[in-house]
């Protein structure tokens, strides 16, 4: 994974988190609900991510 992925993904995280608290300042759910979701989206690719960091080429199955 490249740094500019890793640094869009923890940009996306950040967004969240900036959507949510807006959303609980203005009493506005929907924004509150948007923010976590964002938030859980951009957790769940850099898990992904990292799975795929951790797995380098000398890891993987040799075929034949």
């Amino acid at each position: 994974m490249s740094e500019g992925d890793k640094a869009e993904n923890k940009f996306d995280e950040f967004k969240g988190k900036a959507k949510e608290n807006l959303g609980k300042a203005t009493d506005n759910d929907q924004w509150k609900a948007e923010g976590k979701t964002e938030q859980s989206k951009s957790k769940l690719k850099q898990a992904g991510e990292k799975v795929k960091d951790a797995l380098s080429p000398d890891d993987k199955p040799k075929s034949g």
